[in-house]
C-alpha cells in the first residue's frame, strides 16, 4: 500500500493541479493572467478586455473588444424574478453578499451540471453570472437604504456602470480608478475561494453550486472581507503619529496587522504599488493619512520584529481607493467580488474541462478504538 504525502498546513506550496489562467511570483512581487503583466493591464485595458482575455485566453482587437462588452452588457440585467426575491428578502441589516448567495440560488434553479453542457453552453453560463453579479450588487445595497434598484445599462462600461448603479452617480475619474482596481483583482493563483470553487467544479457540478463555494470561502475576513477591516484600522490609529504604539500594542497582543502581510508575496505586493498610485492622484485627507500610516507600520514591524518584513497587501489601498470613489465600506467586499467572480467562472471552466475529481486524503490523528 502506497503512504499519501503528508501535505504542510494549508497546502503551502503544493501544487495541486495546471492552469493557464494566470500565476503568482511571490518572490518577484508580480503576477499575470495568461502571460500578460497584471498590473500593466490593470493601468492599461479596460475590465471587458482583460474579462475577454482571462475567459478566452486572448486580448481582443477593437472591433472584437467592442462586441465583447456589447455581449458582457447585455447579460449585466437582472432579471425580474430575481430581483423579486431580492425585494422580498432584503432588509436595513443585510449585506449584499449574503444577498448575492440568495439571488445565485435563485439564479440557479434550473441550472445543469456543467459536465452535461457543451462548451458554448458553459461559456455562456459563465459569462450570464459574472455579469449579473454586479447589477445583483448594487441592488442589495440600495434595498438595504431604503433606495429603487437601478437599471443596468447596456452602453455603459462594466465598471462604470457597476458605480453608477450601486451611488447613483456617473463619474468618469472614480470610474476609470475603480476599473483599474478591478482589472488588478480579476484573479489572484489558487487563493482560497478560487480552489473552493475548482473543487466543486470538479465534481461537474452546475455552476451556481460552484459560485456559492466559492463565495462561502471569500465571505471570510482572512480572505475577502478584508479591505474594510483594514481602512477601520485607519480608524482605529488616526492621526500617524499614534501608529507606533498601536502597531505596539498589537504585536504585544498578537494580534493581525489587518492589511499588511500575504501568504504569497514575501516583497511589496504589486497589486498596493498599484493602487497606491492610483488614489495619490486624489490628493485627499485620507489618502495623506494612509500613505504616512504605511510607512509608520512597515517601519514598526521592522523595528519590534526584524527580519519579519511585512508590506502593505491589496486591501490595505483598496478600502481607500473605493471610499474615494464614492463606495461604503459595506460594498468593499462585494466590489472585489465584481472582480473576482470573473476569475472564479474562468477556473470553473478550466477545471470542467480536466474532468478529474479533487479528492485528497487526510491523516487520521484521532484515537483507535480498534
Amino acid at each position: 500500500m502506497t503512504t499519501p504525502l503528508i501535505a504542510p498546513a494549508g497546502l503551502k506550496n503544493v501544487i495541486v493541479t495546471d492552469t493557464a489562467i494566470g500565476d503568482v511570483h511571490g518572490e518577484e512581487g508580480y503576477f499575470h493572467y495568461r502571460g500578460h503583466d497584471a498590473t500593466r493591464l490593470a493601468a492599461e485595458v479596460t475590465f471587458e478586455d482583460a474579462w475577454h482575455l482571462v475567459l478566452f485566453g486572448s486580448l481582443p482587437g477593437l472591433s472584437d473588444g467592442a462586441a465583447f462588452a456589447r455581449r458582457v452588457g447585455a447579460r449585466r440585467v437582472l432579471p425580474g424574478g430575481v430581483l423579486d426575491v431580492l425585494r422580498a428578502t432584503v432588509g436595513p441589516d443585510t449585506e449584499p453578499m449574503h444577498a448575492l448567495r440568495v439571488a445565485l440560488a435563485a439564479l440557479g434553479l434550473d441550472d445543469r451540471p456543467l459536465m452535461d453542457l457543451a462548451e458554448d453552453e458553459r461559456t455562456e453560463a459563465a459569462l450570464q453570472y459574472a455579469a449579473v453579479t454586479p447589477t445583483i450588487l448594487a441592488a442589495a445595497h440600495r434595498l438595504a437604504r431604503g433606495q429603487r434598484p437601478l437599471d443596468a445599462d447596456l452602453t455603459a462600461g462594466h465598471a462604470a456602470d457597476y458605480l453608477r448603479m450601486a451611488t447613483g452617480i456617473a463619474d468618469a475619474d472614480a470610474a476609470a480608478a475603480l476599473q483599474t482596481y478591478l482589472v488588478a483583482t480579476i484573479d489572484h493563483g489558487f487563493n482560497a475561494s478560487t480552489f473552493a470553487g475548482r473543487v466543486i467544479a470538479s465534481t461537474g457540478s452546475d455552476i451556481s453550486s460552484c459560485l456559492l463555494g466559492a463565495l462561502g470561502a471569500f465571505l471570510g475576513p482572512l480572505h475577502g472581507g478584508a479591505p474594510s477591516r483594514a481602512l477601520a484600522a485607519l480608524d482605529e490609529i488616526g492621526d500617524p503619529s499614534n501608529t507606533r504604539a498601536w502597531v505596539r500594542g498589537k504585536i504585544a497582543r498578537d494580534e493581525k496587522i489587518m492589511g499588511f502581510g500575504h501568504a504569497v508575496y514575501r516583497t511589496h505586493d504589486p497589486r498596493s504599488e498599484l493602487l497606491k498610485e492610483v488614489v495619490t492622484g486624489f490628493d485627499s485627507p485620507l489618502v495623506r493619512q494612509a500613505r504616512a500610516v504605511e510607512a509608520e507600520i512597515e517601519a514598526g514591524i521592522n523595528e519590534l520584529k526584524p527580519g519579519r518584513r511585512l508590506y502593505a497587501n491589496v486591501e490595505f489601498y483598496a478600502g481607500v481607493l473605493m471610499t474615494e470613489v464614492g463606495l461604503p465600506p459595506s460594498m468593499f467586499t462585494p466590489t472585489f467580488g465584481v472582480a473576482r467572480v470573473v476569475g472564479w467562472t474562468a477556473n470553473v471552466l478550466e477545471q470542467v474541462r480536466q474532468g478529474k475529481i479533487i479528492r485528497p486524503s487526510a491523516r487520521y490523528i484521532g484515537e483507535n478504538l480498534q
